[in-house]
């Protein structure tokens, strides 16, 4: 009996939408927006998907397909490794869009990730582009708001209140229908990134990621038009509720994702580029120049090598000392590296930690941190991007300089600048350039990025409880 009478309410209230011109052209926009931005982010992300595969494979190409060098120009002659985007990408592309999404891998260095869309701070990302995310999360609680803000107070400035109420309708009726009619009014926000979901499923995501990646959206609507409902019953006036409504959207959409970012960035501050550039560096040059052997770091490794040979002179080895200074130094630059590596995505992290805490006070960062750890496009995920290059690129690397070291003739080696003659014979064969191993990057198992999500779940539970109360609230002070 209650479901047929809010049926017939909400019925009602979709002929008074219809019937107004705000309304209508509200939810057309809305709609038109929400399928545009998912129609031109598919045909993006397909074309980078494309593009990225192509252009790894042509890097791979390109380099065994090097005529014979020496073995130190293949590691500066370097290699490119990409990330491909994700199939979740299509509706929320997360930190992609300003972190990079290419690295060019060489000796004696870590370059960062480039070729980013857009470069800006975490707290602005979100108003860059008119992505499928971004309408959801930002743009339409504000549709919402506008179609619905005035769905119960109406009913009390025109008198009709009263009337429903005296006839037997009761408010659990009423205002079950006023919310019936907003959820569905909110479908049409919903329902493309519904089908774009659907469409992911016949890719390789995890049904079970791409469901609760549904669900944290639909929940999402439902906690808007739900909050719309209640204020739209609790205070007496269309105006007041308009009012507050607009307060709660830019609370919740604007001020505090935004707040959280510069919170994030106080409490756990990060060192500067330019200063962390000065402390690598500085670092890397007490380790010793790997291009001079002899240069005094290298003096204890010369002196072991010569006495586990039982030979009186680097010329008498029967590997290139030259090789052999290279791979050490690579590897205890490496080592520096990875620590300043290590140190700025543990900053970055803790950053981004404390900004999805305020999940807890607003819904949309908790949705926002499901979506993008679900969707692969998480700051997790760069940064096993950037671990995974960095493995890559060290072991890339170290058999180039182990190529050196057992290949080449220590002699010829130091006399290649002797002359154009001289630097002919100070090669190795192409085909010791076919140890570079494949880049194939794949973002986290569903399982793992389920259980990365599971707390900003438990957020959104938290906001689910909190606004069944406000109803419930907001039932108890219906009045005419």
């Amino acid at each position: 009996m209650i479901l047929n009478v809010a049926t017939i309410i909400c019925a009602e209230q979709w002929r008074y939408w219809m019937r107004t011109k705000v309304a209508a052209t509200v939810l057309l926009l809305g709609a038109i927006l929400t399928i545009a931005a998912l129609v031109v982010n598919a045909f993006h992300i397909n074309e980078a998907a494309h593009a990225r595969d192509h252009l790894q494979t042509e890097a791979e190409q390109r380099f065994k397909a090097q005529p014979d060098k020496h073995p130190h120009r293949m590691v500066h002659y370097g290699h490119y490794v990409f990330r491909a985007p994700t199939p979740l990408s299509v509706i929320e592309p997360g930190v992609d869009t300003y972190t990079g999404n290419a690295i060019f891998l060489e000796g004696h260095r870590q370059n960062s990730a480039m070729f980013a869309e857009q470069r800006q701070s975490a707290g602005l990302t979100r108003f860059s582009s008119l992505t499928p995310s971004f309408l959801a999360l930002v743009l339409a609680p504000l549709f919402i708001i506008l179609i619905g803000y005035g769905s119960v107070t109406r009913e009390r400035e025109a008198g009709t209140l009263t009337l429903l109420l005296s006839q037997g309708t009761s408010r659990w009726e009423l205002l079950l229908g006023k919310l019936l009619a907003l959820i569905t009014a909110s479908s049409l926000f919903l329902l493309p990134l519904l089908l774009a979901c659907f469409y992911v499923l016949f890719s390789n995501e995890s049904a079970l990621v791409v469901m609760l990646f549904c669900l944290s959206y639909v929940v999402y609507f439902l906690l808007w038009a739900t909050v719309v409902t209640a204020c739209s019953a609790i205070f007496e006036k269309s105006s007041v509720s308009f009012t507050v409504l607009i307060v709660i959207w830019m609370s919740a959409c604007v001020l505090l994702p935004r707040l959280g970012s510069s919170v994030a960035t106080n409490i756990a501050p990060s060192m500067g580029k330019l200063e962390a550039d000065f402390k690598v560096e500085e670092k890397l040059r007490s380790l010793g120049d790997g291009h001079d052997v002899n240069d005094p770091a290298f003096k204890k490794l010369k002196e072991d090598l010569l006495a586990k040979y039982n030979v009186d002179s680097v010329d008498d080895l029967p590997v290139n000392f030259r090789g052999i200074v290279a791979q050490y130094s690579e590897g205890r630059q490496a080592k520096v590296l990875n620590e300043f590596a290590e140190t700025r995505m543990s900053e970055e992290l803790e950053q981004a930690q404390i900004a999805r805490q305020f999940g807890w006070l607003s819904p949309t960062v908790a949705v926002r941190s499901i979506s993008t750890i679900l969707a692969g496009t998480s700051l997790e995920t760069h940064h096993r991007f950037l671990r995974e290059a960095e493995t890559l690129r060290l072991d890339f690397v170290q058999a180039l300089n182990k190529v050196h070291a057992e290949k080449l003739d220590y002699k010829l080696d130091m006399n290649r600048n002797a002359s154009e003659e001289a630097a002919d014979k100070a090669v190795v064969g192409a085909d010791n350039w076919s140890m570079l191993a494949e880049f194939d990057f794949k973002p986290e198992a569903g399982s793992t990025r389920i259980s990365n999500a599971f707390i900003y779940f438990v957020q959104l539970l938290l906001w689910m409880g909190l606004t069944a109360l406000l109803l419930q609230a907001a039932v108890r002070r219906l009045n005419p």
